[in-house]
């Protein structure tokens, strides 16, 4: 349990970043470009004494982690085109509700539930969905002009949204259930990940300052510290926790999403005195009941 509640901590100072970026001129995607590096450092430190770090190529896991790790960059360009064109409800309740296909994938691929799933078990993750969907949600702004309509391409991008942030979930859990409980070191198969990001961020940071899209900038790399060392070590938290329930991405994924939810709900009020709407509010209310029913076993 400290795992995944440390993994919750860290996930919200990841959202702390993003929030606070515009008011110190941070250049968010030239920090997220560059956070990868800060990440692989922040890795490479925790690494257990006697074992070192290699790429080898000639392991599967190897090239199914570097993928993972690209997909987490596609991932992140993708959440911001479509926070840029569809809004910020959109994207959130993509971004969210995607805790479906790990989970579903856990229980009906994998078959790594744990434990016989009962009812309450089962409305506690239907009532997860309907959490995420009404604690997220916002009014539409009428009155901003030009707004994106849902056509096309545009529309489809929550779809892409949705489907990347389940696909690397998915992933990672296959990865905790597949290698690192067979005996792969998790901060070496972490690493790797990195490395795989550390190679799509960088084209991307190259493409920007070729086309002058972006200029070097020491608050930039400030801010790519501060978004890399909890970006690492909340993933690192996460893939802990899973091995900590046995690869019980069924259990694991639905208490991390609703808490992270939860949180930083708390730490917006309180903070940023951040409004919630009364459909919020109840959301928020529906989330408690959806932990409480999806973990009981756990606490009995």
């Amino acid at each position: 349990m400290i795992y995944l509640l440390a993994s919750i901590g860290l996930s919200v100072m990841l959202l702390l970043n993003f929030r606070l970026f515009p008011r110190y001129n941070v250049n968010t995607v030239q920090a997220i470009s560059l956070n990868y590096i800060v990440c692989f450092l922040t890795g490479y430190v925790l690494l257990p004494a006697g074992i070192g770090f290699s790429l080898d190529f000639g392991q599967t896991w190897t090239w199914v982690a570097l993928g993972i790790g690209v997909a987490f960059v596609v991932t992140f360009l993708l959440s911001g085109e479509s926070t840029q064109r569809n809004g910020i409800t959109a994207t959130s309740l993509a971004n969210n509700l995607s805790l479906v296909i790990p989970v579903c994938i856990s229980l009906f691929v994998l078959g790594t539930s744990g434990r016989a799933f009962d009812g309450w078990n089962y409305l506690g993750l239907l009532l997860a969905v309907v959490a995420v969907a009404l604690s997220t949600y916002k009014k539409a702004d009428t009155n901003v002009p030009g707004s994106p309509t849902s056509a096309g391409l545009v529309a489809l991008l929550p779809v892409a949204v949705f489907l990347m942030y389940g696909f690397t979930n998915t992933m990672i859990n296959y990865m905790n259930i597949r290698y690192i409980a067979t005996g792969v070191n998790p901060v070496v198969v972490t690493l790797t990940m990195v490395i795989g990001a550390i190679a799509a961020g960088m084209v991307l940071f190259t493409y920007r300052l070729a086309s002058g899209r972006d200029r070097l900038d020491v608050r930039n790399m400030v801010g790519a510290v501060t978004l890399g060392v909890p970006n690492f070590l909340s993933f690192y938290t996460l893939v802990l926790a899973l091995s900590a329930y046995k690869g019980n991405g069924a259990l694991v994924y639905p208490l991390y999403n609703i808490g992270v939810i939860l949180v930083a709900a708390g730490v917006a009020a309180l903070f940023f005195r951040e409004k919630l709407l009364l459909i919020n509010k109840v959301g928020l209310a529906l989330a408690v009941l959806a932990i409480a029913l999806i973990s009981w076993q756990e606490f009995v």
